[in-house]
C-alpha cells in the first residue's frame, strides 16, 4: 500500500491512464470477460476516498475508458456482423453471444444499461448492438449514460471505505481484514460448489458412457460397475457423478493424511495460516467468530439431525431414516477413531479432542452434505444446486471461524471436509442405488434448517465467552530482565510504535509502566479519568446513531500482538468533542527482582467526527502528537522519567508502581506544563528516584 500510494502521488496522470485501461479492457469484447473490474475499481475508489486521486478525474477516466471500449466492441459487431458466430471463441462457446442476444431482443435500450452491471454479458452486448445495426446516435447516448452510471456505482463502495479509512485502520483494521478473508472464503466455497456441480452436470453423459465402455472391456470388474451404472436406471447419471467425486476426493484425503502423518509436525501452510490468524485476533472479530465456530458443536447440530430423523420415522421413510442415521453414527465413530489414533501436534492453546481431522467440521460436512443428497434427489434439475450451496457456505463459515480461533490447523479443517465428503458420497451412492419412496421436500427442509437456526440462536450467544476463554491466544514466551537495567536503558528495547497500515496511524508506544496498574488507575480517576470496558457489539452499534451524543459512542478497542488493552482510560477534553485516551497492553517481560510486570501503551487525543452521514467515530488526529502531558500531573508523585525513544524520536514516559499501595491516591497537583517535549526529562533525574515512592 505504501508503494502504491507513493507511486500515485508521484504520477497522478499515469494513475489516470491505469484507471482508463482497466475500464477500457473491461468493456472490450472477449477481453472483458477475464478482467476483474469490480475489485480493481473498488481499490481505485478507496484511493479516491483517501484523497490520493481526484474523484472527478478518476470518474472521467473510468467513464471515457468504458465508453471507448464499448464503442470498439460496437464497431467490431457492426463490421463483422453474423460472421462473429463462426469465429473463435464464439464458434466453440456460442452461449457467449447467445445470452446477450436474448437480452438485446427484449429491449435494446434496457439491455445496454443492464449489461453494464452484469459481468457475464457486459463485453458482448455492445457487439450485439453493432450486429443488429442499432443506430449510432441512439447507441452512443445509451452507452454514455450506462458508462457514467457504471463508473459512479463501481467507484462508490471503495470511496465510502476510503473516507472511513482513518477510523477503520486506526482501531478496526484487523476486523476489516478478517471480514474480507471470510467473504473471500465464502466466495471460494460458493464458486467451487457451483462450478463443480455445473461441470459434472454438463459432462455427466460422457462420464457415464466412459464407465460403460470400461465395463465392456473389463468383464470381471465391469460386472459390478455395470450393475451400478445401468443405463436403464434413472439415477445412473447421479451415480456416475458421485462415483467420480468419490474417487477424486478419496484420493485427495488419503494424500493429505499421508502428508500429515508422514511429516510428523505441522505443515508449513498450517503454521503460516495459524500465525496469520493469530496476528488478526481482535475483540470486535472474536465474538462473531466464536459464535460461528459454535455452529459445529453438538448442541446445534444434534437437535437439527434428530428432528430430521424424527420426521423420516413419522412419515415412514425407513430407507431415508436408516441412511441418515448411518451417515451420522458411522461418521462420528470414524472421526473419533481417527482423532484418537492419528497423533499430530496440536495448535497452541487447542484442547484435547481438537486433532486431525476436525470433528466439528467433519460432522457439519456430513450432516449438511448428506441432507443435500437426500433432498436434491426430490428437486427438479435446476433447483438441485441450492442445498449443496447452503452446505458449502455453512461448512466454510465453521471452518474459517475455527481457524481464526486457533482451534485447528488448516490441514485439520481441510481433512475434515474431505473425510466428510468421502463418507457422504459413499452413503449417497448406496442410497441412490435403492428404490426409495419420494417425500415432500419443503417440510423436511424447513424442519432441518429451521431447527438448526433456532438451536444456533439459542446456543451460540451463551457459548461465546466459554469459547473465547478456551481459545485465548497463547502468551508469548516470558522474557526476564533486571528492573534497574530496564529503568536505565533496556526500556529502549520495547517497540516504539504499534504497527498499523499507515505510517501516520502507527501509534507511538509512549508509555511504559513497571508494576501493578491499580496505583496508576486510582491517581488518574482522581484527576477525572474513567475506565471504559471493552466495547462489544452491543455498544458498537451506537456508531450508526449519527444523531447520538458523544458519550454514547464508545472508543473502539485496539490490539497489540493479538491482545486487547488491559486498561483503557478516557478523559473528556473541554467542549465534549475530544477525548484523551490511555491504552495499556501487557508485555512478556518479567522484571526482577520481585516478578514485576511490564506494560506498554499509548496516549491519544481523539476527535468526535461523523463520516458520510452514516457513522460517527472517535478518530485519532493524523500526525498529531500524543497527549502525553495529560498524564504527567496526576502521576507526578510516582517515580517517572521522560526521554525520547531512539527509533521514533518521540518522548516515552517511564513509570514505576512497584511497591506503591493501591489505596494511596494523594491529591493530584495540576500539571505545570501542558505537554512533554521530545527531550523532557532526558537530562534530569526522575521526579522521585526509583523506589522513593515506597512507604
Amino acid at each position: 500500500m505504501d508503494a502504491v500510494l507513493a507511486w500515485i502521488g508521484n504520477n497522478p496522470v499515469l494513475a489516470g491512464l491505469v484507471i482508463f485501461a482497466i475500464a477500457f479492457c473491461d468493456a472490450l469484447i472477449v477481453v472483458g470477460a477475464i478482467v476483474p473490474a469490480l475489485p480493481l475499481l473498488v481499490a481505485v475508489g478507496v484511493l479516491v476516498g483517501m484523497g490520493e486521486i481526484s474523484g472527478p478525474y478518476a470518474l472521467a477516466c473510468v467513464t471515457v475508458g468504458a465508453f471507448l471500449g464499448d464503442g470498439l466492441s460496437y464497431w467490431i459487431g457492426r463490421r463483422w456482423g453474423g460472421r462473429l458466430h463462426g469465429v473463435w471463441p464464439f464458434r466453440r462457446y456460442p452461449q457467449l453471444l447467445g445470452r446477450g442476444e436474448v437480452l438485446f431482443r427484449r429491449n435494446a435500450f434496457k439491455a445496454i444499461l443492464a449489461a453494464r452491471y452484469v459481468g457475464a454479458v457486459r463485453p458482448f452486448v455492445p457487439a450485439i448492438a453493432g450486429m443488429a445495426r442499432m443506430p449510432v446516435r441512439r447507441y452512443l447516448f445509451t452507452s454514455g449514460l450506462a458508462c457514467l452510471s457504471w463508473g459512479m456505482l463501481f467507484l462508490a463502495p471503495g470511496w465510502v471505505l476510503g473516507r472511513a479509512y482513518d477510523a477503520v485502520a486506526a482501531v478496526a483494521g484487523h476486523l476489516v481484514i478478517v471480514l474480507a478473508l471470510l467473504l473471500g472464503v465464502l466466495a471460494l466455497a460458493w464458486a467451487w460448489v457451483l462450478y463443480t456441480y455445473r461441470w459434472f452436470a454438463d459432462h455427466a453423459d460422457s462420464l457415464l458412457a466412459r464407465a460403460l465402455d470400461w465395463s465392456h472391456r473389463h468383464p470381471v470388474m465391469g460386472r459390478h460397475s455395470a450393475a451400478v451404472f445401468d443405463p436403464a436406471h434413472r439415477e445412473s447419471t447421479s451415480l456416475a457423478l458421485l462415483a467420480v467425486l468419490l474417487l477424486g476426493i478419496g484420493w485427495a484425503w488419503f494424500a493429505l493424511l499421508v502428508a500429515v502423518v508422514g511429516h510428523g509436525e505441522p505443515l508449513a501452510m498450517d503454521l503460516a495460516v495459524h500465525e496469520l490468524m493469530l496476528a488478526l485476533r481482535n475483540p470486535l472479530a472474536d465474538y462473531p467468530m466464536a459464535a460461528l465456530a459454535s455452529l459445529g458443536d453438538w448442541p446445534v447440530l444434534a437437535p437439527a439431525c434428530a428432528a430430521v430423523l424424527g420426521y423420516f420415522v413419522w412419515r415412514q421413510r425407513w430407507m431415508a431414516a436408516a441412511h441418515w442415521l448411518a451417515a451420522l453414527a458411522f461418521g462420528l465413530a470414524l472421526t473419533w477413531l481417527l482423532g484418537n489414533t492419528v497423533e499430530v501436534v496440536r495448535p497452541p492453546g487447542a484442547s484435547s479432542g481438537f486433532g486431525f481431522p476436525s470433528i466439528a467440521v467433519t460432522m457439519s460436512t456430513i450432516a449438511f452434505g448428506f441432507f443435500a443428497v437426500l433432498i436434491a434427489r426430490e428437486l427438479p434439475g435446476r433447483d438441485r444446486i441450492w442445498p449443496y450451496l447452503v452446505s458449502g457456505v455453512v461448512v466454510a463459515l465453521i471452518g474459517f471461524a475455527r481457524l481464526y480461533l486457533g482451534a485447528h490447523w488448516l490441514s485439520d479443517v481441510v481433512g475434515g471436509m474431505l473425510l466428510g465428503i468421502v463418507w457422504l458420497l459413499v452413503l449417497g451412492i448406496a442410497y441412490r442405488r435403492r428404490f426409495n419412496r419420494s417425500f415432500w421436500v419443503k417440510p423436511v427442509a424447513w424442519t432441518f434448517y429451521g431447527v438448526f437456526v433456532a438451536a444456533a440462536l439459542w446456543y451460540a450467544p451463551r457459548n461465546v465467552e466459554a469459547k473465547l476463554a478456551k481459545f485465548e491466544p497463547p502468551p508469548p514466551p516470558a522474557v526476564v530482565q533486571d528492573l534497574e537495567d530496564w529503568w536505565s536503558h533496556e526500556w529502549m528495547l520495547q517497540p516504539a510504535r504499534r504497527n498499523e497500515f499507515d505510517d501516520e496511524l502507527r501509534w507511538p508506544l509512549d508509555v511504559q509502566v513497571a508494576g501493578p496498574l491499580a496505583p496508576l488507575r486510582l491517581r488518574l480517576e482522581a484527576a477525572g479519568w474513567r475506565v471504559q470496558p471493552q466495547a462489544k457489539w452491543e455498544r458498537v452499534v451506537n456508531l450508526l446513531d449519527t444523531d447520538g451524543e458523544p458519550d454514547r459512542v464508545p472508543v473502539l478497542p485496539a490490539t497489540l500482538d493479538a491482545r486487547t488493552e488491559a486498561l483503557l482510560m478516557i478523559k473528556d477534553a473541554p467542549g465534549g468533542q475530544a477525548r484523551h485516551v490511555l491504552r495499556l497492553w501487557p508485555t512478556p517481560v518479567n522484571l526482577q527482582p520481585g516478578s514485576v510486570p511490564l506494560w506498554v501503551g499509548t496516549t491519544q487525543t481523539l476527535h468526535f467526527r461523523p463520516d458520510l452521514g452514516l457513522v460517527v467515530t472517535w478518530r485519532p488526529q493524523r500526525g498529531a502528537e500524543p497527549a502525553l502531558g495529560q498524564l504527567l500531573g496526576p502521576l507526578a508523585d510516582l517515580p517517572h522519567a521522560v526521554a525520547p525513544h531512539p527509533d521514533s524520536k518521540l518522548p516515552v514516559l517511564r513509570l514505576r508502581t512497584d511497591g506503591v499501595e493501591a489505596a494511596e491516591a494523594p491529591a493530584i497537583p495540576r500539571p505545570s506544563t501542558p505537554a512533554a517535549g521530545p527531550g523532557a526529562g532526558a537530562d534530569r533525574p526522575p521526579a522521585a528516584a526509583p523506589g522513593a515512592a515506597r512507604r
